[in-house]
């Protein structure tokens, strides 16, 4: 059956893989971003479709829409971004949940939040499981991303058993995969791009920390699934990679990959920065029969392949110039 089918967040890197997926089952796709981090260009080969329409807009203010689901992607991801302006990070979390679960509501439809790892803070929990509260910094610097997404799911909660609103929460772990931001700051993208331009490998502290590193389309499979899931939820699931990979080993693997003349360099440890990271996705193998499928070496293979066509596109002047057109 065809959906009318809101994503915000829509350009940004999971963002338009999502509506890409939707479009493609034949459902008709608004995607509603600010372009703050988000841009017009992930969208190019979706605009212009009958199924697809774009509407800039920024989720801290109310939307008024007739929509039959809501994905809430929206909201800066990456330390850089989010760590930019941290009071409108904050914003974009809470008010952008209210507004959405408040159309929700009036709609009677059900709404996914992207919920976060991050909410685990620097866990002594490991693997991190569902009902682990977490070990998180209120005061530091990476703390509006953090208790923003917190407090959002508390929204989520509370409309649920308040108002009896459909919700799913989906606590997404590190993605990687083409389209995302060269500039954002996150391991894969930064690693990348330094090696393909044989510039200094940055690892933080020893390298040895944890990332589980889960490929965009097993992410996108796994959203999906927990959307269209029929019996009531009430708590969140893991969307994630259970197998642990160090910095330091992803770092000589893309080195090695790439063919790169890189060296790798150390810096001292970001404030907050959590020394382990993995899923424990038990919940969702056995609500959402989920599990990644694409190898680390395979989903970095695609990878490597879309920043080098962006870089190669980004010295063109003419292509720069598009490229910074398209946002």
């Amino acid at each position: 059956m065809q959906k009318r089918i809101l994503v915000t967040g829509g350009a940004g890197f999971l963002g338009c893989h999502l509506c890409e997926r939707l479009v493609a089952q034949g459902h008709q796709v608004l995607s509603v971003d600010n372009y703050y981090t988000g841009r017009r260009e992930n969208l190019s080969g979706l605009l212009g479709q009958p199924l697809f329409e774009a509407v800039r807009h920024d989720v801290t203010f109310p939307l008024y829409l007739e929509v039959d689901e809501i994905y809430n992607l929206a909201c800066p991801a990456s330390p850089v971004h989010y760590q930019r302006d941290p009071v409108q990070t904050t914003k974009t979390s809470v008010l952008g949940a209210i507004n959405m679960l408040g159309m929700a509501k009036r709609l009677g439809i059900p709404i996914l939040q992207a919920s976060t790892s991050e909410i685990y803070g620097d866990p002594d929990v490991h693997p991190q499981v569902e009902d682990y509260r977490g070990l998180v910094s209120i005061s530091g610097p990476r703390a509006c991303y953090d208790e923003g997404k917190r407090c959002a799911e508390t929204l989520f909660y509370d409309y649920n058993r308040r108002h009896g609103v459909a919700i799913r929460v989906a606590r997404i772990f590190n993605t990687y995969g083409p389209r995302m931001n060269a500039e954002d700051g996150r391991v894969v993208s930064n690693f990348i791009v330094q090696a393909l331009k044989n510039e200094p490998i940055t690892l933080y502290g020893d390298g040895q920390q944890t990332r589980a590193f889960c490929f965009v389309d097993d992410l996108v499979d796994g959203l999906m699934r927990l959307m269209n899931v029929t019996k009531p939820l009430d708590s969140a699931v893991n969307l994630g990679n259970p197998v642990e990979t160090t910095m330091a080993e992803i770092a000589n693997l893309i080195v090695s990959m790439t063919g790169s003349r890189s060296e790798i360099v150390f810096r001292p440890l970001p404030q907050d920065d959590p020394r382990q990271r993995c899923p424990d996705i038990s919940k969702a193998q056995e609500l959402l029969h989920w599990t990644p499928k694409v190898p680390l070496q395979e989903g970095l293979r695609r990878t490597i392949a879309y920043f080098e066509d962006w870089l190669s596109r980004s010295r063109d002047p003419v292509r720069r110039m598009e490229i910074a057109r398209a946002g």
